[in-house]
């Protein structure tokens, strides 16, 4: 089966949580490179330096350093083709604030509450 996207970038600092994502993902083939970084700041630098180029990128709310909300406000600032890349919050957060402001950003596509699901996988690739 061909995986739907190329390349999916996962920001997020549990570990757990990302095996568990990562998991999914691959059972789904869901992207044929998926890249797994614990913080906003590494990610921009490989955002920025053109290291990893995603179709997708599954990011946390709540982390150490920088959150997502604080990582889409630099993400926003980056020289870089932005056009062709889905951002999907991956939360397991019930604020609806959260929900809110992710939705409203313009880079991000949907809210996807954690764990990351078969179902929820199957509904993003509609």
């Amino acid at each position: 089966m061909p995986s739907q996207y190329h390349t999916c970038l996962l920001i997020d600092d549990n570990y757990i949580d990302n095996f568990v994502t990562r998991k999914i993902l691959e059972s789904g083939h869901f992207a044929e490179n998926i890249i797994v970084i614990q913080s906003a700041p590494e990610a921009l630098s490989v955002l920025a330096d053109g290291t990893v180029k995603p179709d997708v990128i599954f990011l946390d709310i709540r982390m150490p350093q920088m959150s997502g909300f604080e990582f889409l406000k630099a993400y926003e600032q980056l020289a870089i083709d932005k056009e062709h890349t889905k951002i999907f919050m991956l939360s397991s957060s019930l604020d609806p604030t959260d929900m809110n402001n992710s939705l409203s950003n313009r880079y991000v596509t949907q809210y996807v509450h954690k764990p990351l699901t078969h179902e929820a996988l199957e509904e993003l690739s509609t």
